[in-house]
């Protein structure tokens, strides 16, 4: 077994010797390169002469090998280039500051009660709009009672005693007229009469004290609002101690959007306060439905506030908004944006046109002969997609916003809107003389 496995290797390699041997003398002895067998066969000429130009020489015409004449192009004569343009135009531009807001209700209560006792009856839904003073709940009021009624008969015993106290004194002033009492007598009683008017005074006012804890018993809504999920199941003790309490009231519309933004927005902000009211506009997250950056909701700026967070170097500020639909729900999370300024009939860019050089800003224009120019601009305010020019361009004027990268000045350019290609009913696109051209 052994012998024979050598045997096998040997055959193996001399297999793999003679293929490489093989191999080697093709390549020394196979056909010439294609492109120089065509040289030399345009150096002999048609006849087998010589060819004058020599075999480097191409052909002039549009064969395989000849060059193509170009088409007029940029400093290089090449191939226009394709871009995108879009017309200066003169408009009110509206300068918005976007921020990240928190909804935060203008009223929430925890109700509680003011009375210690046993929930008896609870009148309201989860989630049920009240209205102001709409009973809530109701907590046992027999202990409260009681006292009210204790108040009121000592009160109407004093009274009694009052009413004897001042014949008394009316008999004693008599009295003392006829030299039938004394004087001290009659001073003693006047005091009684005044002790007395002062108990009755505080009858009073423990009546009005056991009322008050009277109507704790009964719970009303503080204000129009929207109830949250019941703490509390009727049947149970309750005290005014409780952290829960058994509901929450919270206050839907209006609502209010507090938000921050840098302090060196302060300024433009008190700038727009002093002028008027501050439009303030919610938009929809990155995965809302709605899509765009329509405003789902419109409000004002209230205030800013009287502090700037050395912290974080930001000012707080508070914005109402009517919240009429309940767009808005506390705590959520909302991305605003506000006007604070609006430059009235401004030349208005793309901002994506406007490049930077050594020089300073500049732009290619698009001129009648679809050549373009580099041309020096002043830009003013930006916002997020606009730029105002204050001067170097007119309105009207085409100004590039994509494919300036491969442009210098005087290239020519093809606008990509004109040279879109058309589509097939079958829906590919159908291919230009151009394009074939440069195909083959």
């Amino acid at each position: 077994m052994r012998r024979a496995f050598v045997w096998l290797l040997v055959l193996v390699l001399l297999a793999g010797g003679g293929w490489y041997g093989w191999r080697w003398w093709q390549d020394r002895n196979g056909p010439q390169d294609p492109s120089a067998a065509r040289d030399q066969m345009q150096a002999q000429g048609p006849q087998g002469g010589t060819n004058p130009q020599g075999p480097g020489a191409r052909r002039e015409g549009g064969g395989a090998g000849g060059n193509r004449p170009r088409r007029p192009g940029g400093p290089g004569g090449g191939t226009a280039i394709p871009v995108t343009a879009v017309e200066a135009a003169r408009r009110d531009v509206a300068l918005t500051v976007d921020a990240l807001g928190t909804v935060v209700p203008l009223q929430s209560v925890v109700v509680r009660t003011q009375l210690d006792g046993q929930l008896m009856e609870v009148n309201f839904r989860e989630g049920q709009e009240v209205a102001e003073g709409e009973l809530l709940a109701r907590v046992d009021d027999r202990t409260a009672r009681a006292a009210l009624q204790q108040a009121e008969g000592k009160k109407a015993y004093d009274q009694a005693q009052l009413a004897n106290a001042r014949v008394d004194l009316t008999r004693y002033q008599g009295l003392v007229r006829a030299s039938g009492a004394t004087q001290q007598q009659l001073d003693t009683q006047r005091a009684q009469v005044a002790m007395l008017e002062a108990q009755v005074q505080q009858d009073d006012a423990a009546i009005a004290q056991a009322r008050t804890q009277l109507g704790f018993a009964t719970i009303r809504a503080p204000f129009a609002g929207r109830v949250g999920i019941r703490q509390v199941d009727p049947g149970n003790l309750v005290r005014s101690s409780d952290t829960n309490g058994i509901v929450t009231v919270t206050q839907m519309a209006p609502i209010s959007v507090t938000f921050t933004l840098p302090q060196q927005e302060l300024p433009r902000l008190t700038r727009a306060l002093a002028a008027g009211a501050v439009p303030v506009e919610t938009l929809p997250g990155p995965s809302s439905s709605s899509g765009g950056n329509q405003p789902v909701a419109r409000g004002t700026l209230l205030t800013i506030d009287n502090t700037v967070d050395s912290a974080t170097g930001t000012i707080k500020a508070k914005a109402t908004f009517p919240n009429e639909d309940r767009a808005l729900w506390p705590g959520a999370f909302v991305n605003l944006r506000l006007r604070i300024e609006v430059v009235p009939q401004a030349v208005v860019v793309p901002l994506v046109s406007v490049q930077r050089g050594p020089e300073g800003s500049y732009a290619f224009v698009v001129k009648e002969d679809r050549t373009v120019e580099q041309r020096p601009v002043t830009i003013g305010q930006t916002t997020m997609a606009d730029a105002v020019v204050q001067s170097g361009i007119q309105p009207g004027e085409r100004v590039v916003t994509s494919g300036g990268l491969r442009l210098s000045n005087g290239t020519t350019v093809a606008l990509q809107e004109e040279n879109a290609p058309a589509r097939q009913p079958g829906g590919r696109p159908r291919r230009t003389a151009e394009a074939r051209e440069s195909a083959n």
